[in-house]
């Protein structure tokens, strides 16, 4: 996409919001939906608030937003282009590295660990107790950028899933070449704050508003194959869902 390309921005210069938030926020609306990608350059400021009709204090503003919000960067003498977009997905019994493929984006991984456990507590509740786990701890990255921590318990009859394997695939191929086919998923999604060991890993700041995900995995049989318990970043990700009427 070029800078001829800008998306349709409407401006109501009778509404109270300030010309520059509306701006913004319009440029970010293209962002989450796609409708501009990575790497889209948008032209300097001055193309861009002749092309708006706003003037370039108005659209210095609007720019300086999305550029601490971390949706574009200015590159002197160029022009501003995009370097991130939101990743919304779908509620649905996938992997977060298939989702990111299909999506056209960059993943990359960090293992943290990957150790066999025995369930204690909660996860003796759920798995059993003295049961052998598969203890797993990665931080997933889009488009060069980390997005999520994620901790994974699996049954240890998987031990053939080595850091090296998940360092290029998802949990869920990993598993289903092991012949192992989830069917069907309980799923709990919430909010909270990030710890000072969430912040260092997915490079925000402590306190920053994060989505949780809890995630109980089952086979056919109604066997659990998995708990996962991942904490996504807030500024770049949300979840989407259909509703209908009952």
């Amino acid at each position: 996409m070029t800078s001829l390309d800008f998306p349709h921005i409407h401006i109501d210069r009778s509404s109270p919001v300030p010309l520059y938030h509306q701006v913004a926020t319009q440029i970010e609306a293209a962002i989450r939906s796609g409708e501009l990608g990575v790497g889209a350059w948008l032209g300097n400021e001055i193309e861009i608030a002749n092309r708006l009709s706003v003037s370039r204090p108005t659209m210095r503003q609007a720019i300086s937003q999305l550029v601490d919000a971390g949706f574009l960067e200015r590159k002197r003498g160029v022009g501003t282009r995009v370097v991130s977009n939101f990743i919304v997905r779908p509620v649905a019994l996938t992997s977060l590295f298939n989702d990111l493929e299909e999506a056209g984006m960059e993943v990359t991984t960090s293992v943290i660990s990957v150790k066999t456990v025995t369930a204690r507590g909660s996860l003796a509740d759920q798995f059993g107790a003295d049961k052998k786990l598969l203890e797993i701890r990665r931080v997933r990255g889009a488009q060069g950028a980390p997005i999520a921590l994620m901790h994974n318990w699996i049954p240890s009859r998987f031990v053939t899933v080595t850091a090296e394997a998940l360092a290029t695939s998802g949990l869920y191929d990993l598993m289903r070449a092991h012949g192992v086919q989830l069917r069907t998923a309980r799923q709990l999604i919430g909010a909270r704050a990030a710890t000072p060991a969430d912040a260092e890993l997915l490079g925000i700041a402590a306190g920053a508003a994060c989505v949780t995900m809890l995630r109980r995995a089952y086979d056919q049989m109604g066997e659990l194959l998995e708990v996962g318990d991942h904490i996504y970043r807030g500024d770049r990700y949300h979840f989407s869902t259909t509703l209908t009427a009952r």
